[in-house]
């Protein structure tokens, strides 16, 4: 929630799924990740299911005071291949221009813009991304 603040993207639906993970993400199907460093949650990453049989990558964010190690990177490429082990074929994101880094690392693994979705649960989404696995 953190982050969503810092930059003034915080959306009710945003609060909705952080203080409900249970209802809304895992009670319907989908799986939550946390990286751990020394000890202690550093990152966090949520995957959740689609009417069309794709996962959404949702809820990435890296703690700001470890940012630039490469977890990231890290949490991406341990998402990518989690998803491939299922035999799930793409993975979308929303997401919004103002993240430049996050972006630019969306990118960095194939990620390419889509149109956006006309039921989008985010008012902030001004860019929508797909990778196919």
């Amino acid at each position: 929630m953190a982050w969503l603040e810092e930059m003034s993207l915080l959306e009710p639906y945003d609060e909705y799924v952080l203080k409900n993970p249970e209802d809304s993400i895992i009670a319907k199907g989908g799986e939550i990740f946390f990286g751990i460093l020394n000890g202690e949650v550093v990152a966090t990453v949520a995957l959740m299911p689609t009417p069309y049989g794709a996962l959404e990558l949702n809820k990435m964010a890296v703690k700001k005071e470890c940012q630039g190690r490469g977890i990231g990177n890290e949490i991406l490429t341990f998402i990518l291949e989690h998803c491939r082990s299922k035999g799930v074929k793409e993975v979308e994101l929303y997401s919004n221009l103002k993240l430049k880094n996050a972006i630019h690392l969306y990118h960095k693994f194939g990620f390419v813009e889509i149109p956006l979705s006309k039921d989008s649960p985010y008012d902030r989404a001004d860019i929508r991304m797909l990778v196919h696995l």
